[in-house]
């Protein structure tokens, strides 16, 4: 029970933070974002096992470098062709590797492009969804909202129905603690949740709000099941202890971070 209020209210806290910036300005909510990729970026360093002070310094740069050159096309301080630049980031693994002489080349790879597919690349479009250019009357804050709000109701709506009814597991080689029952309802609380917004909405409709419900379900689950096996496979039970009752920065945006791509991509095809 004190496990579950530790969690219930620090999660409050960090919703009301979150939401405050987004509201605020996208400057605000890109200096969080740029927090949530520095610290990320520290605890993905752990989970890699790169820990000494120059591998930990390069992927630290090339996180907030990475992020903050689409940040800033998307803040309309750079031109979109600047974005191009992008690429000569993603030679920065070969280039560590060149010339490291303590770490091999899976192990560089895996720590700085997991950085990148998990913090950067999904920090940098969110900030685009500020953009009318892009997406039209659904851009802003509003939009940005709602993809928080879809994701936290399946988090906290399977923790709930997998703790009442949870009986069967859905994936024990990697996540004991998940249930299918728990995953179901965590689907049924989403797709209620968008309908109450769509009965609201002038921009999206019924069908379009259950496909984007549905996208935020599976593959936020399946973030939540990357970010496990990491951490099985570091040998440890949370990415960091910054967040009371939820671990650290990875653990409490895992889901975010996987299924954010995927939400941008289908809101784009609409």
């Amino acid at each position: 029970m004190k496990e579950l209020l530790i969690r219930s209210i620090s999660g409050l806290l960090l919703g009301l933070i979150l939401l405050a910036c987004v509201w605020l300005s996208p400057w605000t909510y890109a200096a969080l974002l740029l927090f949530i990729v520095a610290v990320g970026t520290f605890e993905m360093s752990r989970l890699m096992q790169m820990n000494t002070l120059s591998g930990v310094a390069i992927g630290e740069t090339f996180s907030i470098l990475s992020f903050a050159l689409p940040a800033l096309v998307a803040l309309n301080v750079l031109p979109f062709r600047w974005l191009l630049a992008e690429l000569a980031f993603l030679l920065t693994p070969f280039l560590y590797s060149l010339f490291s002489v303590r770490y091999d080349a899976k192990h560089i790879f895996a720590y700085l492009f997991a950085s990148f597919m998990f913090l950067c690349l999904p920090c940098g479009l969110m900030l685009f969804m500020y953009r009318k250019d892009l997406f039209i009357d659904s851009a802003g804050r509003g939009l940005i909202i709602l993809v928080f709000c879809l994701l936290w109701a399946n988090d906290i709506f399977a923790y709930l129905t997998g703790r009442l009814l949870g009986k069967h597991k859905l994936f024990p080689r990697i996540s004991p603690g998940k249930t299918i029952e728990g995953s179901i309802g965590g689907l049924v609380f989403t797709v209620l949740a968008m309908m109450f917004f769509v009965r609201y909405s002038e921009w999206l409709s019924a069908s379009q709000g259950i496909g984007m419900a549905a996208i935020a379900v599976v593959f936020g689950t399946l973030g939540d099941l990357c970010e496990s096996m990491l951490k099985r496979q570091a040998g440890v039970k949370d990415s960091g202890k910054l967040i009371p009752g939820h671990g650290g920065i990875l653990d409490r945006f895992d889901s975010v971070m996987f299924s954010v791509p995927f939400i941008f991509v289908y809101l784009l095809l609409l």
